[in-house]
């Protein structure tokens, strides 16, 4: 055992991996491979349609590929700068790895951020598999369409209780599952894309994008824009799988690949269903391609894809939780339920009203992450050079070293704000209403160098001269 394994708090009551303390060597069993399969699961989701659609407005096949990939890349590898680094050397998951940015107080920041983007995003899975298992039905004939709405409550209900069961086992539960669904989405997705490709290659050809906005350049850089707030979205899921890797080095190949590059591949098939079809949902235009027989393969794989996420989805979640002072001895179900709780009553009771607002909510969540990455790499990597007080993690209070102000580091929280108002200038993610120089640079990488300067310029000048937050 090292020397900072043997300063490390250990879990007592929950299995470790199940706790939001640091991994030790000793309880890092992931290799590369199983770390790219859980990621590859974790990233195939409905929400790659959806991206796809959403570039389709703009741009045709080809060119809108290509902006996915190039956004999807440059937003993933924002994360892995941020993330992998510290979670990997002191196996620990996203929450805990801001711990030293935001302070001992200030952390609760990204808590909430977390809490709230994984939520969103599992409410859109599971009413997304509710309404997969009802569309599923009403193919087969087994129900009518007036019992679709209760068949997507229930659906939505047993899909949380699922996931609350294969969860029970941690880290190990995620990784097993992620195993079974992997060769299966894998298959399918690709199956769906040649399908596509092969008969509606005339179609997708001569398709105009419905939303162009006459300057391709502009097109161009706002499908970019989609693909790097997409992939940001990932900072709350990866540290907690990340950190089951014994280095950064087993760890950057499979987060770079296994969860940036499924995204774009996936969405390929949204783009080019939105561009032939004008219907990204492949359970929908699979029907209209070959009948019930293809429909009900694609209503399979939605209702796979979507519990695979959901799951990497709860589990992140769950460990993030845990960095909450009283829920860190709280027994895992429990964690598991308040992560799921929120899931099930939207699910249940609100399903389509959250459906029809989801794109303005997530829109507002995801800006944050621009700067949240450019401050953690600023700091772990330029500041701190990849050196943190790993028991300081874990303490609070004054004389903590990171307790900087009452708690926050105004280095942080300024950092944040100067990022926010940076991309709201940039770029209304609602209404998609721009300014200069936004067609050349995109939002979300002047946002995160705004971030990423502002938080530099007032550690130098007032955090690090005041001796706060353990800078050696």
């Amino acid at each position: 055992m090292s020397a900072i394994d043997a300063n490390v708090p250990v879990a007592t009551e929950a299995g470790i991996e199940q706790s939001g303390w640091p991994l030790t060597m000793a309880d890092r069993h992931w290799t590369q491979r199983q770390l790219f399969v859980v990621l590859l699961v974790a990233a195939a989701a409905t929400w790659c349609y959806i991206i796809g659609e959403y570039v389709g407005y703009y741009l045709n096949l080809k060119m809108g590929f290509a902006a996915m990939t190039a956004g999807s890349m440059i937003g993933m590898l924002l994360v892995t700068l941020a993330v992998v680094p510290p979670a990997t050397r002191y196996g620990m998951d996203s929450i805990a790895s801001a711990k030293p940015q935001f302070g001992d107080r200030g952390w609760i920041i990204t808590v909430f951020l977390q809490y709230a983007s994984i939520i969103g995003w599992n409410s859109l899975l599971l009413i997304f598999f509710g309404k997969s298992v009802a569309q599923l039905l009403a193919t087969m004939g087994m129900i009518t369409p007036e019992a679709s709405p209760l068949v997507v409550k229930i659906s939505s209900a047993l899909a949380c209780l699922i996931v609350f069961l294969v969860l029970l086992r941690g880290a190990t539960g995620l990784e097993r599952v992620s195993m079974i669904l992997f060769f299966f989405i894998v298959g399918i997705g690709a199956w769906m894309l040649a399908l596509l490709l092969t008969n509606q290659s005339e179609a997708i050809a001569a398709a105009a994008p419905a939303y162009a906005s006459g300057s391709l350049q502009w097109d161009y850089v706002t499908g970019i824009e989609i693909g790097i707030v997409s992939l940001l979205s990932w900072w709350p899921y990866i540290g907690a799988m990340v950190r089951e890797a014994p280095d950064a080095h087993t760890a950057t190949l499979p987060s770079m690949l296994g969860m940036g590059l499924p995204v774009p591949i996936l969405s390929v098939v949204g783009l080019a269903a939105i561009l032939a079809l004008q219907i990204s949902d492949p359970s929908a235009w699979l029907v209209q391609l070959g009948g019930t027989t293809y429909g009900v393969i694609a209503l399979l794989f939605v209702i796979a894809a979507n519990l695979g996420t959901a799951i990497a989805g709860v589990y992140a979640t769950g460990i993030g939780l845990r960095q909450v002072p009283f829920l860190a001895g709280t027994r895992w179900p429990t964690v598991l339920l308040l992560a799921l709780i929120p899931v099930a009553v939207v699910g249940i009771i609100v399903p389509e009203l959250f459906f029809a607002n989801f794109g303005t909510f997530l829109a507002f969540i995801g800006v944050f992450f621009a700067p949240i990455c450019a401050i953690q790499i600023v700091d772990f990597l330029i500041l701190r050079r990849q050196r943190i007080n790993i028991r300081g993690v874990f303490v609070s209070g004054e004389g903590a070293p990171y307790h900087y102000w009452a708690g926050f580091n105004p280095a942080a929280i300024l950092a944040m704000a100067a990022g926010f108002v940076t991309y709201l200038y940039l770029l209304n993610p609602v209404s998609y209403v721009s300014h200069s120089p936004y067609e050349y640079l995109t939002a979300s990488l002047p946002t995160a160098l705004v971030g990423g300067l502002v938080y530099l310029i007032v550690t130098l000048a007032l955090v690090k001269p005041a001796g706060k937050g353990d800078y050696r």
